[in-house]
Order: C-alpha cells, then sequence, then structure tokens
C-alpha cells in the first residue's frame, strides 16, 4: 500500500515520518492510532466527528484508505465521486467523510442505519463522565438477502462461532459452482469471523459478527446479516451486554443542527429492504428541513445548497442555513 498523508490544515506530517511507517508495514496501525470509533456525544446538536482530507500515495486504493480511517468502502467513494477507487493517484485528495449526523434515533443500545452502511452504539453513561457514541462500518444485505428494519435485542453473544449456512444460502453457493460444507468450523476460513452476536429475529438467524474477508465491510452484499470489521467486532463484543437494544433503521435522508446551524446528510438509495428499492425522495428531505427549521428555530434556508446536496448524495454534512457556502457533490461538508 502507498502512503498517504493527512492534508493541512486537518493534519500536519511529515514526509520522511511516513515513508518510514509504510517501509515497516505499520501505517495501517498509525491511521488507526487517529481515527477513533468514540466520539464525544454532544449535549446540544446532532453531529460527531470531524471532517478529515488526506492526500493518496502512489500505490493507494480508497479502499485501502477506508480500513485505516475507520470507514467502509461505499462510504468512502461516495463521498469521492470524482475520484477512481482503485487508482486514486498520487497526490490526489480524498475526503474522510467523519463527520456525521446521528440517526434520529433513541440514543441508546445499537442503532444501525442500513442505507449509511453504519453502526452507532451508545454504551450507558458513567459516573462523573460524558456520553460518548461509538460508530462503526458494516455491510448489509443485498437486494436479495435484505436486512429487516425494527427494534429488536441482542439476543446471544458467541466467540469463535460455527456457521450453519441455511439451505437456501447452500443452493446459491452450489449453483455458482461453490460447494458449502452443512457446518463451517470456527478458524480462518469461517466467515463469521471470531465473534458474533445474535439477534432475536428470524428466529436468530441474523447476527452481528466479523468476517474473514475484511475488503467487503461497508458494501450492501450480505445474506441479511451486519458484518464488521475484525478489529471493530472484538471491540463492540466486549463492551455490549446480552439484552442490548438493537434498532435497525432506513434513513437515507438525515438532518441536524450544530452551533445553531443546520445541516443535511444523504445516501444512495438502500437495495433489499423489503424487497424493494427505497430511495431518498426530494419531496421527503423539504419537509424534513421545514420541520426541523421550525420546531428549533433555525434562519433562513438556502435551497439550492439542500437540492445540491440531494443531487449528490455523498453521505456527508451539508450546511443549508445560515449562511451556507458548501453544496453537495464536490464540496459536500462544512467546517
Amino acid at each position: 500500500m502507498g502512503h498517504s498523508s493527512v492534508r493541512a490544515p486537518y493534519g500536519m506530517c511529515g514526509g520522511s515520518l511516513f515513508e518510514c511507517v509504510a517501509a515497516i508495514g505499520l501505517w495501517a496501525v498509525l491511521l488507526n492510532a487517529v481515527w477513533a470509533a468514540s466520539v464525544p456525544l454532544p449535549t446540544e446538536g446532532d453531529l460527531v466527528g470531524s471532517y478529515r482530507e488526506v492526500i493518496a500515495g502512489a500505490d493507494d486504493t480508497l479502499l485501502s484508505m477506508a480500513r485505516g480511517n475507520g470507514l467502509g468502502f461505499e462510504e468512502i467513494v461516495n463521498a469521492n465521486p470524482d475520484v477512481d477507487p482503485w487508482t486514486p493517484g498520487a497526490g490526489t485528495v480524498v475526503r474522510l467523510p467523519l463527520r456525521r449526523i446521528l440517526p434520529d434515533s433513541p440514543h441508546e443500545g445499537i442503532v444501525i442505519n442500513l442505507p449509511e452502511h453504519r453502526l452507532y452504539y451508545f454504551p450507558p453513561a458513567k459516573a462523573g463522565e460524558a456520553r460518548v457514541v461509538l460508530t462503526y462500518p458494516v455491510s448489509v444485505g443485498k437486494m436479495d438477502w435484505s436486512t429487516p428494519l425494527g427494534l429488536t435485542r441482542v439476543a446471544a453473544k458467541i466467540k469463535d462461532p460455527a456457521w450453519y449456512p441455511p439451505e437456501s444460502v447452500r443452493k446459491e453457493h452450489a449453483a455458482n459452482g461453490d460447494i458449502l460444507p452443512k457446518v463451517v468450523k470456527p478458524g480462518p476460513d469461517n466467515p463469521l469471523g471470531a465473534f458474533a452476536m445474535r439477534l432475536a429475529i428470524g428466529g436468530g438467524s441474523y447476527m452481528i459478527h466479523g468476517t474473514n474477508n475484511p475488503d467487503s465491510v461497508g458494501m450492501g452484499d450480505t445474506h441479511g446479516c451486519m458484518r464488521l470489521y475484525p478489529e471493530n467486532i472484538e471491540e463492540l463484543f466486549k463492551l455490549v451486554p446480552v439484552d442490548t437494544p438493537v434498532r435497525l433503521v432506513n434513513q437515507p435522508l438525515k438532518a441536524g443542527l450544530s452551533d445553531g446551524k443546520l445541516y443535511v446528510e444523504v445516501h444512495p438509495p438502500l437495495l433489499g429492504t423489503s424487497g424493494v428499492v427505497v430511495a431518498p425522495d426530494r419531496m421527503a428531505l423539504a419537509h424534513l428541513i421545514t420541520n426541523i427549521a421550525r420546531s428549533r428555530s433555525v434562519g433562513p434556508i438556502a435551497w439550492e445548497q439542500a437540492e445540491s446536496a440531494f443531487d449528490g448524495a455523498v453521505g456527508m454534512p451539508v450546511r443549508v442555513s445560515d449562511g451556507a457556502d458548501e453544496a453537495g457533490g464536490r464540496a459536500a461538508h462544512s467546517p
């Protein structure tokens, strides 16, 4: 992997340091030190995290840059629509969508916003400490194997799970010449990875789990389960107790306030929920903005910014009030 550098003013890094880190194979470790899953939960407002940019190295891909920065594949691709995912090219500015609007949901337990391909965990507050939210990229169900919506809970936690592929899955693989056994034992070939949390829906067939194929995280390509990077599921597994509530939501449109300014965030359509394509709706975004503006005393709305955010659907917050100066597509963030 080529070495990337954090772009000023979001970080200051000397090139020689990054060359040394890349040379000894620790670049991914350094990136993970920069990115943290846990961010403070705002006492007022709805946005968390911070926007960053990095400069791609000669051998980087968006896929290689995503994991080290706590992002999934579709997130980083959507945020960089003019960048070739496989050959961004040395010196290319890559936007990291690390600032986001919280889903419109209670701030408790686990919330998974399917079109966002992202999981949020709101741990209970510790005495004397500010609340935080942990957030990770996830894969969700592909078109013919949709992930269900609604409220459920963590029914069981399993370390080193065995995988019992359903007959329907075995038939699908067999049609492609891939014969699956009835049981896949724990180990490097198990697609569930080393940790799994079984949900109390679908007879226990839906799980939040790891993977033996990290490159697939952040896509819509599972059989309905939610798949995390191995390091993320290990961290989450240790923190989440059995009976934690889990909300599976479909919110391609999000809106919220930060410092009294209104932001919107638009994600591409989620394929497969209930067997249909659930696309963002232009009128629904207008209603969402209008309702928040009226109820929370937001100033004049820059509708052209909202329109641009809708058309771009890059999954990054766009400011649409108080002199908004950023738009969807190429400039889909505001500081």
